[in-house]
């Protein structure tokens, strides 16, 4: 099997489990009668987890080795998991999910993504390094949606008279046992992932180059606007907005998640599909701003069922800038570069969603819907500068048009 199935294998097992302790996690605080600050203060030490260890693989990560590194972060995702299963007090909450890395967005956001963001590219051309980052997110996405279901196995073990806390625990249990499994997978994984030696030696000894920097420097700032954006909808607090304010049960929630993932994947090849015929900066922009949108009236909608359709309209359509996003940089940073401009990206995004997680915690206690109002305004401002900023800048395979 090649490297780059290989890693979405890896992706898809690291995705299953964070999608499934994105929605375990919050329904566990629930279940503690912890108030939302606490969720979200639990949110936000996991990002900074994820920060920490995405600033040592940017600086690190092609010396130390992709393939070592991969292991390593799948083994202590696993390790802070299980923290997780045991922890009851909200400071041993926040230290697990700190060791663990754990994404409240439920989405598989975190340092391993960015290493395998800048190998994926050296395995394909030009031309189709959009459809290997579309199908490198559809096994993510399906990961999600095998996660967000297997979310619902409290359920299955209340009819097996495991039931409350106990319940919720041991299902956070087998998701760590997933992340050990991803972990294992990058064993696989063979030398012709790693950075070429002149490169791995660069990341730390040479700065990136001007035309990299002014990109990675622009992008950036956009990009922390649209985590900070993301931070209000991550999975957990959306999960527990779906159970305070129409209180459905956690395997509704659950199932209702699976179908969003389901639609995520499916949106990856259509924006491949796009993307090759209106660009990458475009297909990014156009299918986001309605995403926003549908999730404005989500806020508003006035039952439980006319909520989850709208929601599901949303999560057909949110995903497509995801591969597009990754192609699109990637395409136009120096490939000596790419890991450390995935990297420093990818730190950005962290911080944004760690800052717009902690700041749910504190809106969601005024209105839980207020949460999702200020999330998609700052989105659809994210979009609208990224096309004011970035239209013109075309990667290769769209020069000659």
């Amino acid at each position: 099997m090649q490297d780059r199935h290989w890693i979405y294998v890896a992706a898809f097992l690291r995705a299953t489990g964070l999608a499934m302790l994105a929605i375990l996690v919050a329904a566990y605080v629930h279940a503690l009668d912890a108030s939302s600050a606490a969720l979200g203060a639990i949110g936000a030490s996991g990002f900074a987890g994820c920060a920490l260890a995405s600033l040592l693989v940017t600086l690190r990560g092609d010396r130390w080795g992709r393939r070592h590194v991969l292991a390593a972060l799948g083994l202590l995702a696993a390790a802070g998991t299980l923290l997780l299963a045991a922890a009851g007090a909200p400071w041993l909450l926040c230290a697990a999910a700190f060791l663990g890395m754990f994404n409240a967005m439920g989405k598989d956001r975190g340092a391993a993504l960015l290493l395998e963001s800048a190998a994926l590219p050296a395995t394909v051309d030009d031309r189709r390094r959009t459809a290997a980052f579309a199908r490198y997110h559809v096994a993510q996405d399906a990961g999600h949606a095998a996660g967000a279901g297997a979310a619902a196995l409290p359920v299955l073990l209340r009819a097996l008279g495991i039931a409350g806390l106990p319940a919720l625990q041991w299902s956070i249990a087998a998701a760590a046992l997933v992340l050990l499994a991803g972990a294992a997978v990058c064993a696989r994984l063979s030398r012709a992932i790693e950075a070429a030696p002149h490169a791995a030696a660069r990341s730390t000894s040479t700065p990136m180059s001007p035309a990299t920097r002014r990109i990675v420097g622009r992008i950036s700032l956009l990009f922390l606007i649209d985590a900070a954006g993301g931070g209000f909808l991550t999975t957990s607090w959306l999960s527990v907005f779906f159970l305070e304010r129409f209180g459905a049960e956690v395997g509704t929630v659950a199932a209702l998640f699976a179908g969003a993932r389901v639609l995520n994947a499916c949106s990856h090849f259509a924006a491949a599909w796009l993307a090759a015929r209106i660009g990458l900066v475009n297909t990014m922009v156009f299918a986001h701003i309605p995403s926003s949108l549908l999730l404005l009236t989500v806020a508003i909608a006035p039952s439980f069922p006319v909520a989850a359709v709208l929601f599901l309209l949303r999560e057909g359509l949110v995903e497509m800038d995801v591969p597009t996003r990754q192609s699109y940089l990637m395409a136009v940073v120096d490939a000596r570069d790419r890991t450390r401009a995935s990297g420093v990206t990818s730190l950005v995004r962290l911080c944004g969603w760690a800052l717009g997680q902690a700041a749910a915690g504190v809106v969601g206690q005024a209105a839980l819907g207020l949460s999702l109002a200020c999330g998609a305004g700052l989105k659809i401002g994210y979009d609208l500068l990224l096309f004011a900023a970035f239209r013109g800048q075309r990667p290769p395979e769209e020069a000659c048009r």
